[in-house]
């Protein structure tokens, strides 16, 4: 059974996601203090965190930052104010995969949580039992990006990626040299697109080319075309292939 995480001090809205919870058949873990949430976070199992930032005894992007640098894998959807951009947007730098501002809708909530829970099994499926296709890894300039086994490496190290950061690489890296808009990577990779959530892109993107920095020059893999969107860079041919 899937096993969701909620961490909110609100009554009322944790009373909601519980009951809409129970209504899909996922078990759920309730806490309203977040250093008890960073206790379970850190030590137990399960399939997705619904996080509020604002908690009593530890700051929800604090829980955040921490349970990434533990799972980069685990979907993590933050619930911010609605005034709080800079929230949001340093919770997404801390490797949030998604966030909703208060008040939401249940129906966009359970939306959000489906396309990370789908993204997310989909991934574990590709790890256990990748197609031939899958198989295959793309080097591209020293960068190595495997399907199946979902690590990337860059000049032989292996550089760590959140679930989306990873969907996000992989997707520009399959179709470099196409150009993609915000609307079409959140369709693409989140699974929905809507209006004010584009700088989700902007955050995720700006995330892979500070893990994608070299010392010894200056490749940028990722490009921005202003705008439109951004686009993997058309690198050298000569330098890339697949094995």
């Amino acid at each position: 059974m899937t096993h969701i995480v909620i961490v909110e001090d609100n009554p009322a809205i944790a009373e909601m996601l519980l009951f809409h919870m129970k209504e899909q058949h996922y078990q759920t873990s309730h806490f309203a203090d977040g250093e008890l949430a960073r206790q379970f976070l850190l030590t137990q199992d399960y399939n997705l965190v619904v996080l509020d930032i604002m908690l009593p005894s530890c700051n929800g992007l604090d829980i955040c930052k921490e349970l990434r640098q533990k799972n980069p894998a685990i979907p993590v959807l933050l619930l911010t104010a609605l005034d709080s951009e800079i929230d949001r947007v340093i919770g997404l730098e801390l490797g949030a995969d998604d966030y909703l501002t208060k008040p939401f809708s249940m129906r966009e909530c359970l939306a959000r949580i489906k396309a990370l829970l789908r993204r997310s099994q989909l991934s574990l499926a590709n790890t256990g039992r990748p197609s031939p296709e899958e198989h295959k890894t793309l080097l591209i300039d020293e960068l190595s990006i495997n399907a199946s086994s979902r690590v990337v490496s860059l000049d032989n190290k292996r550089i760590e990626l959140t679930a989306r950061e990873f969907d996000l690489l992989l997707h520009l890296a399959q179709h470099r040299g196409r150009v993609y808009s915000r609307s079409q990577l959140l369709d693409s990779i989140w699974g929905y697109s809507h209006d004010g959530y584009e700088h989700t892109i902007n955050t995720h993107i700006n995330r892979l080319r500070n893990k994608l920095k070299r010392t010894k020059n200056q490749t940028d893999f990722i490009e921005t075309v202003w705008g439109i969107g951004y686009k993997f860079s058309d690198i050298d041919k000569n330098r890339e292939g697949e094995k």
